[in-house]
């Protein structure tokens, strides 16, 4: 019998990554690749990169420069680079790295399979008419009691410093027949928690029975799919929280209470040259209204800091946002640009000073962080566990809130949700005690 050929999967940045990179490997294990972890053994290595974060393309041809040497003991071996810098640069990634055989778009994935077969260097980042997600093979692939499942891809948004809408295309937005038929496919291989994803998950708009479907209307039905306990979603924009989803939070009890709604900044003057068509104000009024709805949700954003133009009048006004709100997390970075974005063009703030105000928010940040889980001790939350602990008999699970939980429970299993009670609070997690099972 023929050996199965090795599939080496690496994976950078955002969540809708991880599910694309699942798609892509079970679309190449429909010809007989499996998954390895070992680079050495691949006979195909697949490159999934992501294009937000500073020094994307260098991080790309670092790797592939590894490749190299393997590649030339393994001269049978295939490199493909998939994602959104593939989607970016295309022919450009090929005239500059010799070890890649292919490169794929994000939105031409369901092609991978015979672009591997195929002969030659091939590139393809067309933005096709027909639905990927109609051509990929069936997910059947064994998998944790955690889920990512894409709803919505693309951005009409068009903030001045992103190039999603570029690389990911415009809002398009997939039936609810399928994604119902996906999650409950999931949740018979053992999935107990589903992340609806999209780069505008609230901006979902599905044709379902009788006409489009909003994602609160979907957050609904999904909940009532036995065996499927808990919810997320993200990430969202704070122009598409609609008074339907802010209620369901409060009233859909699979919907877990968390959410992350990136701000950027605090300062209007800035947001307008972000172009995000949203005010401070109005931000603050919204989380208001959230906070009515579900008074223990945690709140999550992103931050850029040194965006052409800040000033520390500007720089402040994101320090008092940041105050006033009380974030239990944030993912915040410094300015940089992306090429063919309106910003790129503008003069950024400099490099010293951007990275003092970097410091200065993360470190309040990390304040809040910290106060956010040390409010906790004492809590009853329930845990879906994860993975074994360091520690013999330790299970490792995320709360309701999505903080790291590690749990002594020498009988507990991958897949129970327990009721524990918050002992501890460390740096990056809490630590609790089982109270009741299958919560």
């Amino acid at each position: 019998m023929t050996a199965p050929k090795k599939l080496f999967v690496k994976t950078y940045g955002c969540q809708m990554n991880v599910y694309d990179s699942e798609r892509m490997a079970e679309a190449l294990g429909a010809k007989g690749y499996v998954t390895t972890d070992v680079v050495e053994d691949a006979d195909m290595v697949l490159l999934n990169t992501c294009h937000i974060r500073e020094k994307a393309s260098e991080k790309l041809y670092s790797d592939l420069g590894r490749l190299r040497g393997l590649k030339a003991v393994k001269p049978g071996m295939k490199v493909g680079v998939a994602g959104c810098v593939a989607q970016a640069e295309g022919e450009e990634i090929l005239r500059r790295s010799s070890v890649v055989d292919l490169v794929v778009g994000p939105q031409a994935y369901h092609r991978l399979p015979e672009m591997v077969e195929a002969e030659g260097r091939l590139v393809d980042t067309e933005f096709p008419v027909e639905d990927k997600f109609t051509l990929l093979p069936e997910r059947k692939a064994l998998r944790g009691p955690t889920a990512f499942l894409t709803v919505q891809e693309g951005c009409d948004k068009f903030c001045a410093f992103c190039v999603v809408p570029y690389t990911r295309g415009a809002e398009v937005s997939r039936p609810v027949a399928r994604l119902l038929e996906e999650a409950r496919g999931l949740v018979a291989q053992g999935v107990r928690e589903i992340t609806l994803l999209g780069q505008n998950v609230n901006a979902y708009h599905g044709e379902g029975p009788g006409g489009v479907w909003s994602l609160a209307r979907l957050v609904r039905e999904m909940a009532d799919i036995p065996g499927l306990e808990r919810l997320r979603y993200t990430t969202s924009h704070p122009n598409d929280m609609d008074e339907d989803l802010i209620a369901a939070h409060g009233e859909v009890p699979q919907l877990m209470p968390y959410l992350h709604l990136p701000v950027q900044s605090g300062s209007d003057r800035i947001l307008k040259a972000m172009n995000r068509k949203h005010t401070a104000d109005a931000y603050l009024r919204l989380i208001g209204r959230i906070r009515a709805a579900r008074p223990d949700i945690l709140l999550s954003s992103d931050f850029i800091v040194g965006f052409p133009g800040e000033t520390d009048a500007d720089f402040q006004a994101t320090m008092d946002l940041i105050r006033t709100v009380g974030f239990g997390a944030a993912f915040s970075f410094k300015y940089s640009a992306r090429p063919g974005t309106p910003a790129a063009e503008k003069t950024p703030v400099p490099g010293d000073i951007a990275d003092a105000r970097l410091q200065e928010l993360q470190a309040l940040i990390t304040a809040q962080q910290r106060a956010a889980q040390e409010a906790m001790v004492g809590r009853e939350v329930t845990v879906l566990y994860e993975k074994p602990g360091r520690l013999p008999g330790q299970m490792v699970g995320k709360s309701d809130h999505l903080h790291a939980v590690h749990v002594h429970d020498p009988e507990g299993r991958i897949g129970d949700l327990v009721r524990v009670s918050v002992s501890a609070s460390s740096s990056n997690s809490l630590a609790a005690e089982v109270l009741l099972r299958n919560a």
